[in-house]
């Protein structure tokens, strides 16, 4: 997916706030800043790797590191007897997860890493177009995206 990750991080956080309305505020930042956590591996790839690693290879989008961040932090607040950001912890799991599913869409993700290098995605997005943004903008996957982009700005618009 190419731009449809933080609306989407709002409408899974945006749900799961309504059953907590004095958390609402956090959780909505909480989701939306996870929901693009992944990609923040961009501004390594670009300012020091020099795009020699395949965006998608970078630990940020393996699921079994977020799975360990997420239980570490569990832990460390369940022992902490701090229980009540314990909602954050998930929201921010659920959130990266759905980032990396979305990814999973038309973009090559190592699920089972580092037990399987299986790349895992649903289409393949021919590289038609010199710019690769343009791929994506002209595959019938965007259109999904921009499904999410209006539900969300119909969504924020409600509340």
């Amino acid at each position: 997916m190419f731009i449809a990750h933080s609306p989407a991080g709002y409408l899974i956080s945006r749900f799961i706030a309504r059953g907590r309305p004095a958390q609402s505020g956090a959780i909505l930042a909480t989701g939306i800043i996870c929901s693009v956590l992944p990609d923040f591996d961009l501004a390594y790839i670009y300012l020091v790797d020099g795009r020699q690693t395949p965006h998608h290879d970078y630990w940020t989008h393996t699921p079994l590191f977020w799975l360990v961040v997420a239980a570490v932090l569990a832990l460390m607040l369940t022992m902490s007897g701090r229980r009540n950001p314990l909602v954050l912890a998930w929201v921010g799991l659920a959130n990266v997860m759905l980032h990396l599913l979305m990814d999973s869409v038309a973009a090559d993700i190592r699920w089972l890493h580092p037990f399987s290098d299986l790349r895992v995605n649903l289409v393949h997005v021919p590289a038609l177009y010199k710019r690769w943004y343009l791929n994506f903008l002209f595959h019938w996957t965007f259109v999904a995206e921009l499904l999410i982009v209006l539900s969300a700005a119909a969504a924020a618009a409600i509340d």
